[in-house]
């Protein structure tokens, strides 16, 4: 039994749902947020302690895991108090907002001997199951190309939380909160990302950072992608199509679960649809999102082989951001892997008072700004 501290009861309430899916595998003893009636919530129907103070939860000798659910900016020093106090780490995105922190927190996890773990939550449910056998089975081939959408609607209400929409607090925008998840799960089917291109832009709401933005992307296999975001949208609709040399898969349009249903798979000459049909035929059912997530984690942690995320997956999608928002400012193309002397190796916010991103042009191609 893995004994869990959730740290912060915003997101924190999606995780407390999937630890209690695993009931014999966590327990969660914890639920800490400085606002104490938003902790007792949630935690008081299943009698989980609350506590505004993270150094009152690190003093537990009887917790061994500490998930991290707060606001961007503060996910560095409590995942390194955390680690430092014995724990293994859980981290929402982004993990943190540089590569010299990313670097810092898994020596820091190494040192300890400890787990830290970044939450991509997306990778988990039947669409994988699907791919991977279709991979096992050796009817994939090679990638070529690949799209993905996430075209969501954010307004005003939205950003009426502080933090949000501020370099600050959020420490990016659409690239960095709402696209990662997507980029993580191409980076999972595809490989490692070794050139990016990219335009941003802040058209839909009164914001310090971007809310829409084109990216593409080449693989280490050679494969292209392209990313496009927006938080315009009238409805929230994450879409991906993925163009394998024996295979076409597409997904459905579930914004934040994109593996959580079966996706469609099309054959191309020479494999042929029977034998794409025969091996889906086969798949098992799977846990998905954070129940998914935390399976494979309690996998790792107990010391059986698990498809667990790893600190350097948390590491390479900080580097990707890192890369889209280098190549938005500069007009040209970004290389990975990016080294130490990369002007954003330390972060990519923006001086105070700065002007930042490319807003809304007008007809003729000016900036508005």
């Amino acid at each position: 039994m893995i004994r869990t501290a959730i740290i912060g009861a915003g997101i924190g309430r999606e995780h407390l749902e999937g630890y209690l899916d695993l009931p014999h595998q966590f327990a969660v003893t914890w639920i800490c947020d400085l606002n104490l009636a938003r902790a007792e919530e949630i935690a008081d129907p299943h009698g989980i302690q609350v506590a505004r103070n993270l150094a009152n939860v690190l003093a537990d000798p009887d917790v061994d895991l500490v998930d991290i659910c707060l606001p961007p900016h503060l996910h560095y020093k409590a995942a390194k108090a955390a680690l430092k106090a014995g724990k293994h780490v859980v981290c929402e995105k982004p993990m943190v907002p540089s590569l010299a922190e990313a670097e810092s927190l898994i020596a820091t996890a190494q040192a300890a001997g400890r787990v830290l773990s970044p939450v991509f939550q997306y990778r988990y449910g039947p669409a994988m199951a699907q791919i991977e056998a279709l991979r096992t089975a050796g009817l994939l081939g090679r990638p070529y190309a690949a799209s993905v959408e996430t075209h969501w609607n954010r307004g005003p209400d939205y950003y009426a939380t502080s933090w949000r929409g501020t370099w600050a607090g959020e420490n990016g925008g659409a690239v960095l909160g709402h696209a990662i998840h997507n980029h993580d799960l191409l980076t999972a089917l595809l490989g490692p990302v070794r050139e990016v291109q990219a335009t941003v832009a802040t058209r839909v709401n009164a914001i310090e950072t971007e809310d829409c933005a084109a990216i593409a992307l080449r693989f280490e296999s050679g494969a292209l992608a392209t990313s496009s975001i927006t938080l315009g949208a009238a409805t929230d609709t994450t879409r991906i199509r993925i163009c394998w040399e024996g295979v076409t898969a597409e997904s459905g349009t579930e914004p934040y679960a994109p593996m959580a249903q079966p996706w469609t798979f099309t054959a191309r000459a020479p494999v042929e649809q029977s034998q794409v049909d025969d091996v889906l035929a086969g798949v098992r059912p799977s846990r998905t999102r954070f129940a998914g997530y935390f399976e494979a984690l309690a996998d790792r942690l107990q010391g059986r082989e698990a498809q667990a995320v790893t600190p350097e997956d948390g590491r390479r999608s900080v580097e990707l951001v890192a890369a889209i928002y280098n190549a938005a400012r500069t007009g040209q193309a970004e290389y990975l892997p990016l080294a130490e002397d990369h002007p954003l190796y330390y972060g990519w916010a923006p001086e105070p008072g700065a002007v930042e991103l490319v807003r809304d042009r007008d007809d003729s191609g000016r900036s508005d700004r």
